[in-house]
């Protein structure tokens, strides 16, 4: 081959083949019409559209000179890893005065919802060479080990590398200078190296969702360290060095396997809080035990230890392991030993000792519900995501426990809540306890005899009893006025037989056959195994409607509704069997089992009327909502709320949000399948049309990104969501077309709402994202003796700090779960953050004196002097304006050393 001849290696020739045909590929590839700029400012944003690795291999080409300006740049690690390499090695020559770079997987998700890992496994060792790179993001991609490059950054002050798959942290990261955050959550952490007690600047280390069982001594020496997050890892003793940490705030240690905690955790003078919750500590210090920063829910405190050893010759009982995985798709083994197992995604499983007889690997997944993967009956409601746990069908010797956390519903009279499962082909319901983690949070815990798919779901009550040939009874426990008679003889073996009653309000059917005196008996659903028709007919008992008894009654208005499956379809069987009436009863024989209805109504065709009242019990009413960010007004959150919730939501949103008013109401049947598209001017969904699957206890929301082809320097852009029903088709209708579909019966269109992506005034701040000169609302800060900050001002400070905004943001006070909280809102929008950090910030200090000084403090402890020096020079500028103005108004005494101008000498 000529690249073996020219003296490359076959591999290097084989990348250098794909870099030239990126570069071929690529030079059609600019931003498409309707795309954002990819380079606005020292921001190139390469993450949001395919095809990044192309477009910054056309650049580099290019030589473009805007290059040598770009400081933050975003790249979507879903790339083929090959052409990632290639393009991540020409960084170093043609973005030299890079400070953040973002290589983040997570982005794209699979069919069911989860995120997938970016392909990225290493970096390129020439990026080095970017002394001024300050931020590195490589969160959620595939990294084992770190790449060797990191540690001779020496100018890094954040490394994030959660979600990936390390196993350990190598020596040489101590030798970071400079480094001040450092996030390695959801990883696979057994050991941490000593070299990272000589981080003497580091201020925030969060190392949770790991598998940590020791700290080495030398952790002691972050004499900087500010927050220390050690949460779910398998911790069972801290070293008494954690005393030296004298700057710690926050130390979380919950989720673990903590027995003891040193006294000398009490007398960490700026500790504010200590989570210890969900460990196995029976004792703890007095001084940590009435102290309020200290959380210890979860621990078996004041509980009796564990039995003594036995005597000699005894067979010792090993005690059964516990394990703490972090991610949503994971495995773990279980031996015959035994273990307890806590996953992330909110279930424990307990495998009993003996319960394999050989090491079986466990895989495990939460999906995404979806109808496909949801059995529901007729008046289910779902409360969970869906668990996958495989091997599927492998029996075990003994029960395995498994706990499903939910969110009870509000109604619970005759209803009951089961975890449902997959069973050869059939999906069962298991017995089911309840145990309360918190007044809103509860745990439903079954016994499994092997393992499937599993959800947990809200039913009518269902009574159930085995029918011996002999007969019996069964009636409801809900509704002890129904009851079924099964006669000797009905069966010639015994067979199961479930009973399900559904209340049902009578000012609903009043209001549907418009009749006031209109009225139904409790909704009866019989169901059996086996053959499907009885021996002999079985005697079933319902009340009579709500203020009809049998002494009164006209014996023309009452009806008795059957429900014939498959079809759904309801018959009026009133006149097939011999109704014989009670005082507060109605007794009828059958010889299979379906559903029946009771209706006392004058109507005489009572059968379409009974499928709509069916449908109607099935029906929840929600409301639709379109909000847009007050802070970037492309981000709009998509969500269908109950009615009940609509208030409650909106309070709590309009704080970030605003946008037109709910929906009017709509009716919406659980597991309905419907979408959101956006119309007219056409402000498009970065992520194409948005699909959502109706369920009344789980969150329908989604927050998308929007933009336009039109020209937002002239005019704002007005645009509209609408929701429709179904599932999303190939083609959106137009808006004239749309707005002929809204007519008609069957029109699939649901609601519209406005939106509006307002006009760009003035030039952008370098960095500074669309919209956010009028996503902001005015805000002065600080008042007219010590300067003011004005919103102009504010944004300039956002436009300077780049990755150091962490910092400023703790020296301001503000808390690191807020902290968390922006970083999870902006996750790919750098400038976002800084943004919603500042304002947010800003706008809790109105009419508080002091803000502007604590500002400057905080931006002069986190050394951004440079920034500091600048308000400073804006507050003077300011002062000296406001003396000015006070002395042209006479309110100020003049100067004395000054001399007195000619017309104030002649007065």
């Amino acid at each position: 081959m000529a690249a073996v001849a020219e003296g490359l290696e076959p591999e290097a020739a084989a990348t250098e083949d794909a870099a030239q045909d990126a570069v071929d590929a690529a030079d059609a590839v600019d931003a498409e019409p309707g795309d954002p700029p990819l380079l606005v400012g020292s921001r190139l944003s390469l993450d949001l559209y395919p095809g990044g690795c192309q477009r910054l291999l056309h650049l580099c080409a290019r030589r473009s000179p805007q290059l040598l300006e770009v400081q933050f740049m975003q790249l979507s690690s879903h790339e083929d890893p090959r052409l990632l390499e290639t393009t991540l090695a020409q960084v170093p020559c043609s973005l030299r005065h890079l400070r953040s770079l973002v290589l983040r997987g997570g982005q794209q998700r699979d069919v069911l919802g989860a995120c997938l890992r970016g392909s990225l496994t290493t970096l390129p060792a020439g990026l080095s060479g970017l002394t001024h790179l300050a931020h590195l993001d490589l969160s959620f991609n595939s990294l084992e080990t770190l790449p060797g490059c990191i540690p001779q950054m020496r100018g890094l002050s954040t490394l994030l590398l959660s979600h990936n798959r390390l196993s350990e942290l190598p020596e040489a990261l101590g030798a970071l200078p400079t480094l001040t955050f450092l996030y390695a959550t959801h990883n696979c952490l057994r050991t941490l190296p000593k070299a990272l007690g000589a981080l003497s600047t580091l201020q925030c280390l969060d190392l949770s969702q790991n598998l940590l069982d020791t700290l080495p001594p030398e952790i002691g020496g972050l004499s900087s360290l500010t927050e220390l997050n050690l949460a779910s890892n398998r911790l069972q003793s801290l070293p008494a060095s954690l005393a030296g940490l004298r700057s710690l705030r926050l130390l979380v240690l919950h989720s673990n396997l903590l027995t003891s905690v040193p006294t000398s955790l009490a007398h960490l003078p700026l500790l504010t809080r200590l989570d210890l919750r969900d460990n196995q500590l029976r004792d703890v210090p007095p001084e940590l035990l009435d102290a309020p920063f200290v959380r210890l829910r979860g621990n078996p405190l004041g509980e009796a230890p564990p039995a003594l050893p036995s005597p000699p010759g005894t067979p010792m009982i090993p005690e059964m392991p516990r394990l703490f995985l972090n991610s949503d798709l994971d495995s773990f083994l279980v031996t015959p030993q035994g273990c307890s197992v806590t996953l992330a995604c909110g279930v424990r499983l307990q495998f009993p000792a003996g319960a394999t007889a050989t090491p079986v690997s466990i895989r495990y997944r939460l999906r995404l519900p979806e109808p496909r993967l949801v059995p529901l009956g007729p008046h289910d409601s779902l409360l969970s995501h869906v668990l996958e746990l495989q091997p599927h069908g492998v029996a075990f010797q003994q029960e395995v426990g498994l706990w499903l956390l939910f969110v009870p519903p509000r109604a619970r009279r005759c209803r009951e809540v089961v975890v449902r499962t997959l069973t050869d082909d059939n999906w069962s319901d298991l017995e089911t306890h309840l145990e309360e983690e918190t007044p809103k949070r509860l745990w439903a815990h079954c016994q499994v005899p092997h393992f499937s798919w599993f959800l947990v779901v809200s039913r009518p009550v269902s009574d159930a009893c085995l029918v011996p040939p002999e007969g019996t009874l069964l009636y409801s426990s809900g509704h002890p006025g129904v009851k079924v008679t099964f006669p000797p003889g009905a069966t010639d073996e015994p067979r199961q037989v479930y009973m399900q009653v559904v209340r049902v309000a009578s000012g609903e059917l009043r209001a549907l056959l418009e009749e006031p005196g209109a009225a139904a008996s409790p909704l009866l659903c019989l169901s059996q195994s086996g053959p499907p028709s009885f021996l002999r007919p079985v005697t079933v008992q319902l009340p009579l409607p709500p203020g009809v008894t049998g002494l009164s009654l006209d014996r023309s208005c009452l009806h008795l509704l059957y429900r014939t499956p498959p079809e759904a379809t309801w018959d009026d069987i009133t006149t097939q069997v011999t109704l014989e009436l009670t005082h507060l009863y109605a007794r009828f024989r059958v010889t299979h089992f379906s559903w029946y209805w009771l209706w006392y109504t004058a109507k005489t065709r009572v059968e379409g009327l009974a499928r709509k009242a069916w449908e109607r019990l099935r029906l929840h009413r929600v409301s639709l909502i379109a909000l847009q960010r007050r802070r970037d007004p492309e981000q709009v959150l998509l969500q269908c709320l109950p009615l009940s919730k609509v208030d409650a939501t909106l309070r709590r949103l309009l704080e970030r949000y605003r946008g037109p008013e709910p929906s009017d109401t709509v009716e919406m049947f659980e597991g309905e399948k419907f979408f959101a598209a956006f119309e007219k001017d056409r402000p498009d969904c970065v992520q194409g049309r948005v699909c959502f699957v109706f369920y009344s206890h789980l969150k329908n929301v989604k927050e998308v990104y929007v933009t336009t082809t039109l020209d937002r320097q002239a005019q704002a852009v007005r645009g509209q969501v609408s929701f429709y029903r179904g599932a999303v088709p190939e083609d959106v209708p137009e808006e004239a077309e749309a707005a002929r579909h809204r007519k008609g019966t069957d029109s699939p269109w649901m609601a519209t709402l406005p939106i509006k992506l307002p006009r760009l005034r003035g030039s952008k701040a370098p960095g500074q994202g669309q919209g956010t000169s009028l996503s902001l609302a005015p805000l002065n800060l600080g008042d007219a003796e010590t300067g003011f900050l004005t919103q102009s001002n504010l944004l300039n400070v956002a436009g300077r700090l780049g990755p150091d905004w962490p910092a400023v943001a703790l020296h301001l006070g503000m808390p690191y779960r807020e902290l968390q909280r922006i970083r999870h809102e902006f996750r790919d929008d750098l400038d976002g953050q800084i943004r919603h950090m500042l304002f947010s910030w800003a706008e809790r200090q109105a009419g508080q004196p002091g803000a502007v000084g604590r500002l400057v403090q905080a931006l002069e402890q986190s050394d951004r002097l440079d920034v500091a020096e600048e308000v400073r020079a804006v507050l003077e500028l300011g002062r000296q304006k406001y003396e000015d103005s006070i002395q042209r108004t006479g309110l100020a005494p003049p100067d004395p050393s000054a001399s007195p101008s000619p017309e104030s000498a002649q007065a």
